[in-house]
């Protein structure tokens, strides 16, 4: 259980932290802090690619603060424990986390919280993936896609608002309009916990392994 529970949430400004975090905090826990890992030079987050304008404009939006930690793929484990034990001596308890049904990245969490002595909790953990999709948009979440795997998505998705169009749009590409594997990802601009709407400009797509990622900035 989460309720009354300090957490911190891992927070990739994408449409699954985002509905994790919120069903968290209705549940009755405490956010203490959102925690985005960004590449080594800090300049965009992993996988979402986004600026640290945007997940700050977030943070404002839903009132938590925001922390950042840069790392290589080699570093991340040992910066992301580096976090975990910053984290512990606030008093923070549990960690909330978004993923859906992949096994591996659950095992992660958990052999790594457990090293820190911090309880992951996975509130969409094991949800019919349709059935987080839809719970997203009944509750009114904002989500924009701004990175398709190229094998998979044309980047014409790039800069679309995923709603029940766009999800029919996407499963006629035999792509899990979840998109948990990786397929493409989401950055959240509002819903029913954002004190505001975030307004994005998007200048421009840059490709790199295989992925395309629009280019993100505050208006």
């Amino acid at each position: 259980m989460i309720e009354r529970k300090n957490f911190f949430s891992s927070w990739s400004g994408g449409k699954d932290s985002t509905l994790a975090f919120y069903r968290a905090c209705k549940e009755g826990g405490q956010p203490s802090f959102l925690l985005t890992m960004f590449e080594e030079n800090e300049e965009r987050s992993r996988s979402h690619a986004l600026p640290i304008e945007v997940l700050q404009a977030q943070s404002e939006a839903v009132g938590v603060p925001l922390v950042v930690r840069g790392a290589s793929w080699q570093e991340y484990e040992s910066v992301f424990l580096d976090v975990l034990e910053s984290f512990k001596k606030e008093g923070i308890t549990h960690g909330v986390f978004g993923d859906i049904d992949l096994e591996a990245h659950l095992e992660w969490v958990q052999k790594t919280c457990a090293r820190v002595d911090i309880a992951p909790y996975h509130p969409l953990w094991k949800m019919e993936r349709r059935a987080v999709l839809d719970e997203l948009l009944e509750l009114g979440f904002e989500a924009v896609i701004v990175v398709v795997k190229d094998d998979k998505l044309p980047e014409s998705f790039l800069g679309k608002v995923l709603t029940k169009e766009v999800i029919e749009e996407i499963e006629q590409y035999d792509v899990d309009a979840c998109g948990e594997e990786g397929e493409f990802h989401t950055v959240v601009v509002n819903g029913p916990n954002f004190k505001q709407r975030i307004a994005l400009d998007f200048k421009g797509i840059h490709k790199d392994s295989g992925y395309s990622f629009l280019q993100v900035k505050l208006s």
